[in-house]
């Protein structure tokens, strides 16, 4: 069971049909909306409600079209993580779109500027990444961007660094599992298509068998 200091992140994608082409492998965490409705249903009536964060990666415009005004309806807000080199490329947020999210009490985030195993590049090379991205996103929002999500949820402790000395305050991962409030690498459970529903309580409620843990941990492929 969860401590008292832990919460569980939930992790989305994109949501109903695509307005681009997807990469190699994304289509398998991409929801149709009515999935994506009724996981949201479950999230805004469980007893633990308080203790679950919502985030979003590569910032699609089904961030804005489809999944704010949904988290709304239901009194919910999330964390979108942006891929900078995609703002206002067909099918992904403009800068008026992240403008919009900020105004509807929405949180922004950086995903870097490529969709770019981290652990693949050179120091420079991350250090872009990271720096251009907060700016980008820091001159659009007008606030702050201090979290980032690692692409792939790949990591080592070299990326860790970086994260860190570039001036982010938390690196969400996708190893599955829960977060401590004030933990810099903060674990995520990335909701897939084949998600089934028993899953998604195990990770809501903070019960997540050991073995599933293990799998989520294989596919972050923690690198040293």
């Amino acid at each position: 069971m969860a401590r008292g200091s832990e919460y569980r992140i939930v992790n989305f994608h994109g949501v109903g049909a695509p307005l681009r082409e997807l990469e190699p492998g994304e289509a398998d965490y991409w929801l149709s909306r009515d999935r994506f409705l009724a996981i949201l249903d479950r999230i805004a009536s469980h007893p633990a409600r308080q203790r679950i964060q919502i985030t979003f990666d590569d910032g699609n415009a089904s961030d804005l079209l489809i999944a704010a005004p949904e988290l709304r309806r239901r009194g919910l807000r999330a964390e979108f993580f942006v891929l900078t080199g995609r703002i206002g490329q067909a099918g992904s947020l403009s800068a008026d779109d992240i403008r919009t999210l900020i105004a509807q009490g929405m949180r922004i985030g950086s995903h870097g500027v490529g969709h770019r195993d981290w652990t693949r590049l050179t120091t420079s090379e991350l250090h872009f990444e990271l720096e251009a991205s907060k700016a980008q996103l820091e001159e659009i929002c007008g606030c702050p961007v201090n979290t980032a999500s690692m692409p792939f949820g790949w990591y080592n402790a070299s990326v860790l660094k970086q994260i860190r000395n570039a001036g982010y305050r938390a690196a969400y991962s996708s190893g599955g599992g829960s977060a401590e409030v004030e933990g810099f690498l903060r674990p995520r459970n990335s909701v897939r298509a084949e998600t089934a529903d028993s899953a998604l309580d195990d990770v809501l409620s903070g019960h997540i068998p050991f073995w599933r843990r293990l799998r989520n941990a294989a596919r972050t492929k923690f690198r040293v």
